[in-house]
């Protein structure tokens, strides 16, 4: 039976990597062009001009910002996208009424998103390569935001398909919600800056702590500590699983 879970999960998983690969100069290469105009413009022009933050150089400073912010959006329109259009083409009854555990859909669709994520975050490194020499304070520490932060947003974007009725309804958190989030999240600026009432303020945005996180990371300087950072990863890890979980196993929003 777990032999058969594994390939139910592995051609899931095998689909969605091959549905955003075939595509992938509307999927890889955008989000490449716009981070490297971030870091021409933000690094390298307005860098120039401000000199240090946090008491590093600028460009060093928003590197892991940009790394982040791109794989949050790629993690979280991947899985989006693609369990819509499952739920839309309907062909996600078949998966519905399969013997396939709903935990298996979950994870392949999530993988999906995940691996998606990734690469785009791999693909930026690359290219801030041309900009800055590459700087690594801890590996563990970048390995694990990356890849908690991926999978995250990828049962976000996953939440967001479930309920979402139209192909309209997919963009309206990304464009409301995430994308203020994201350039709120300390990406262009350390939060140290801020009055102490708009640092608590910026401290509920949960982006602050993944985006802090993967700064620690590269460059061992953060304005939340490493912990906050792991507690808020998991437990939004926890959440957003167990509501998609629920909802898959009572067909919310799937079943017509």
């Amino acid at each position: 039976m777990m032999f058969l879970y594994w390939i139910s999960l592995k051609t899931i998983w095998i689909k969605e990597i091959k549905r955003f690969s075939r595509i992938w100069m509307q999927t890889l290469l955008p989000p490449i062009i716009t981070m490297s105009l971030y870091f021409i413009i933000f690094g390298n022009l307005m860098g120039s001009r401000i000199g240090n933050m946090g008491g590093v150089d600028y460009m060093h400073f928003i590197v892991p910002g940009l790394i982040m912010m791109s794989l949050i959006t790629n993690s979280y329109s991947n899985v989006c996208s693609s369990f819509f259009c499952s739920k839309f083409q309907k062909n996600i009854e078949e998966l519905l009424i399969a013997p396939v555990p709903t935990h298996v859909i979950i994870i392949g669709f999530v993988g999906g998103g995940v691996v998606r994520g990734i690469l785009v975050g791999l693909l930026v490194t690359i290219v801030s390569l041309c900009f800055i020499p590459l700087q690594v304070y801890s590996w563990t520490i970048v390995i694990i935001t990356l890849f908690l932060t991926a999978v995250v947003f990828s049962l976000a974007g996953l939440l967001n398909a479930i309920f979402a009725k139209t192909f309209d309804d997919i963009s309206i958190i990304p464009t409301f919600f995430l994308t203020p989030l994201t350039y709120f999240g300390g990406v262009f600026y350390t939060i140290s800056l801020l009055p102490e009432f708009w640092q608590s303020i910026s401290k509920l945005n949960p982006l602050v702590y993944m985006i802090n996180g993967f700064r620690y990371g590269f460059l061992g300087i953060s304005d939340i500590s490493i912990l906050g950072t792991l507690g808020v990863l998991i437990i939004l890890l926890i959440v957003f699983y167990l509501l998609n979980w629920y909802l898959i196993k009572q067909g919310c929003g799937l079943r017509s």
